[in-house]
């Protein structure tokens, strides 16, 4: 799908403010609310918009630990793969995980009330056989930048 200047104006407002009325996204990018609806439909239809999420502030809901953890697998064969990404949608406290190229097979990124909570997630995922052979723990101590919106005009070479 081609993107035009509007398109990607609708893409970055929406990375920021996904509860934005309609008429007030068509009237942020000039146009009118019909063509907008139109755009962002196509948008989503073509797969470029996955979904609209709230950022909800885990500082305020309550005591939690953020870890991430680098994985290595015993076998590197494909079904050792998948096997362990098949794994990784059981776990709930498994907020995110990468397949990386290089010194590690997965970053994953965990958030648990406690490392009590933490380390029984680890050894519950060492008894269930997945695959993991050996792995480095890290904890946040604090946030210094989070999750924001990638350059998109950069991506797309503009």
């Amino acid at each position: 799908m081609m993107l035009d200047d509007r398109d990607i104006a609708i893409l970055r407002v929406l990375a920021t403010e996904g509860r934005i009325t309609k008429a007030a996204l068509a009237a942020r990018i000039g146009l009118s609310p019909t063509p907008c609806w139109e755009r962002l439909k196509k948008l989503e239809k073509a797969g470029l918009i996955e979904g609209y999420r709230a950022e909800i502030s885990l500082k305020k809901l309550g005591p939690h630990v953020t870890v991430f953890l680098t994985a290595e697998l015993a076998d590197h064969t494909a079904q050792s793969f998948r096997a362990f990404e098949d794994a990784m949608t059981r776990y709930d406290e498994v907020v995110a995980c990468w397949a990386l190229g290089g010194g590690f097979d997965y970053l994953l990124h965990i958030v648990t009330r406690d490392i009590d909570a933490y380390q029984r997630l680890v050894d519950a995922m060492l008894d269930a056989r997945i695959g993991l052979s050996r792995y480095f723990t890290y904890i946040v101590t604090k946030p210094v930048k989070g999750p924001t919106v990638p350059p998109i005009e950069l991506l797309l070479g503009n």
